[in-house]
């Protein structure tokens, strides 16, 4: 479990997202060195979000990140065979509007990526991914891009409010509620 405050698949959302304006906030490399200078900041961000003191920007801020950006995959950095790639999977079916939703199928859902982590990731969440991809690093939820993973947040926080999933817990039923209860939206459409 990433706290005890963290119950929810919303909490686990506003955590990760926290630990996010840490990094931004006080220029850290990752959430790791985030959680080790400023554990505090992200507990008072994170209840911000949680009672609505704060929220999120608007997803065209990454949007126009991106666009700016180095043209380079946002999974290896390799500047070969790119292509758009869609973080949650575009084929996703919570409702039948998903094949119509703005969030899933523009690009508020898409970074490039070179051929090879393309297909890796396939229809993986994202977490799920950067769980394979870093096997022998425990926190690996701590390592990933971080407008990728502003990215992810912000869409997948769309599918599981029209999911209805945003308040409940352990969706992935292992008894504790981590950053791979956000990804079992995904999951259970494509495992």
């Amino acid at each position: 479990m990433p706290d005890r405050e963290v119950k929810t698949v919303r909490d686990v959302i506003y955590f990760q997202y926290a630990k996010l304006i840490a990094r931004s906030s006080f220029q850290c490399t990752d959430s790791a060195e985030a959680k080790k200078k400023c554990y505090g900041f992200i507990k008072q961000k994170f209840r911000e979000l949680g009672n609505g003191t704060i929220s999120w920007s608007d997803i065209l801020r990454e949007d126009k990140q991106l666009i700016e950006s180095d043209k380079v995959c946002t999974y290896c950095g390799s500047e070969e065979s790119l292509a758009w790639e869609h973080i949650v999977p575009k084929s996703l079916q919570i409702k039948s509007e998903c094949g119509e939703c703005d969030a899933i199928q523009h690009i508020h859902n898409q970074v490039y990526a070179c051929k090879h982590c393309n297909s890796s990731k396939g229809t993986m969440g994202l977490y799920s991914f950067y769980r394979k991809k870093l096997l022998n690093e425990p926190k690996y939820f701590d390592y990933l891009p971080a407008l990728l993973e502003k990215k992810y947040l912000k869409t997948i926080y769309q599918c599981h409010e029209c999911a209805g999933t945003l308040d409940n817990i352990n969706l992935d039923g292992d008894g504790e509620m981590t950053v791979l209860d956000i990804d079992w939206i995904v999951k259970k459409q494509f495992d």
